[in-house]
């Protein structure tokens, strides 16, 4: 004998389940406060992911940087090579190579088209920085010297890394030298863009 509840309907004599509305469902404010917040963390990381990757990409090799150059399945046309004042490296079977005023990208199409002149059929190249060539920071910071660029690099990252502002130093008085520019100092805060060669002059300020 079958019972009728509550939710069922009589249908050719039987009772069958009905249907239920469906459930307004509607997320807690916190959770959606904490999804909002998951997302704008995403995509400020990945924006500057990003942008890094495009700094590294545009970035043009000079003396002191430290380039690496693999060849798939090639070790012996795989090395490291610290770019000198030439701006020339020696490499296996090619010898002198111009590479300074070129990005890494430009650097991989050169050897490429090299090696298949009558050395390798279809080679995998891969160029990339193992090490930047040095900015330089002086005055009112706690060490002042030569550091290894890093791209995406600003001034206040730049400051941080020679252990930050003395207690003498003004934030009023910082100056950039350009790395191949007229040698005048320009007047920047803290959110400039610092590139390899450039030189940053923290002055001392009056109280």
């Amino acid at each position: 004998m079958q019972c009728r509840t509550p939710d069922s309907v009589a249908v050719d004599g039987a009772f069958v389940e009905a249907s239920q509305p469906a459930k307004n469902y509607t997320a807690h404010p916190l959770t959606r406060a904490l999804w909002l917040f998951a997302a704008l963390i995403f995509s400020v990381f990945t924006g500057s992911g990003q942008a890094l990757a495009q700094d590294d990409e545009s970035y043009i090799l000079g003396s002191g940087d430290r380039i690496g150059i693999q060849v798939f399945d090639e070790n012996e046309l795989t090395m490291d090579s610290l770019i000198g004042d030439s701006g020339v490296i020696n490499y296996s079977y090619l010898g002198n190579i111009q590479v300074a005023g070129k990005t890494t990208k430009e650097l991989e199409n050169d050897l490429i088209k090299l090696l298949q002149d009558g050395y390798l059929v279809n080679p995998s190249v891969n160029v990339s920085v193992v090490e930047y060539r040095p900015f330089f920071i002086n005055g009112e910071v706690n060490n002042p010297g030569g550091y290894p660029y890093q791209p995406g690099l600003t001034l206040d990252k730049a400051v941080s890394l020679a252990g930050g502002l003395t207690d003498r130093a003004s934030r009023r008085k910082m100056y950039l030298i350009k790395a191949g520019g007229d040698g005048k100092q320009i007047k920047v805060n803290m959110s400039a863009r610092i590139q390899p060669g450039d030189v940053i002059s923290i002055k001392e300020g009056f109280f």
